[in-house]
């Protein structure tokens, strides 16, 4: 059986929705104009520090107040992770077919480990994964190696692979070793042919199979 590790946003859920709610939220308490979903997409991918610090930049406001921006980010959104995120298509029942054949699960995202751990018990798939590393689980986050090699440390030992729909997770990807499986219908930015990938996949129906393939298997 494989071990098989999901990032989060951009591949098993479209999370820009709430993201993009959370930050016009908090723009409007500093009285400032909102901001449209497709630069809170863009923005997204490399935790919350990152993506407030890119909001501030694009409304003009002083770097000074990152640090609490941060903070008042965080506190909005986890206050209402999913209310308008939703699962992409296929997932919930490739989840449920990759447990049911005995692969162990697990997630590596940037995103905070509070919010994660509520969205996925909003969306009833908590209990598929046996580990859960969050931005802020340890002292880095991705593209660093260190959160998925912890991931992959928690699931039983064998063939590996991580799957991931950005530049960032296909960094990772390779700083770990894993093979990496590339969803296509994500935040990427750059071409898919571009990032390094072993697979690419588009649908989750296709991604059942992919685990089984030996393929993904010569890096364990």
């Amino acid at each position: 059986m494989t071990a098989i590790v999901f990032d989060l946003d951009g591949t098993l859920i479209d999370s820009v929705p709430d993201l993009h709610a959370a930050a016009n939220r908090m723009l409007k308490a500093e009285g400032c104009p909102p901001l449209d979903q497709a630069a809170i997409r863009a923005f997204v991918g490399n935790g919350v520090p990152h993506l407030v610090r890119l909001i501030l930049q694009a409304s003009g406001i002083d770097m000074r107040e990152h640090a609490r921006l941060v903070s008042v980010f965080l506190a909005i959104y986890q206050a209402d992770p999913c209310t308008l995120s939703t699962l992409y298509p296929g997932v919930r029942t490739c989840l449920d077919q990759l447990h049911a054949a005995g692969h162990t699960l697990g997630i590596c995202t940037n995103k905070p480990e509070a919010p994660t751990e509520a969205i996925l018990a909003g969306f009833g798939l908590r209990h598929l994964f046996s580990v859960v590393i969050g931005g802020d689980t340890l002292p880095v986050r991705k593209p660093d190696p260190a959160p998925l090699t912890a991931a992959f440390s928690a699931l039983e030992p064998g063939p590996r692979l991580f799957v991931g729909d950005s530049e960032v997770d296909a960094e990772t990807a390779q700083a770990q070793g894993a093979p990496f499986a590339l969803f296509t219908e994500g935040y990427r930015k750059a071409p898919a042919a571009q990032l390094p990938h072993d697979v690419l996949f588009s649908t989750y129906e296709d991604l059942i199979d992919l685990a089984q393939k030996p393929l993904l298997s010569t890096r364990a």
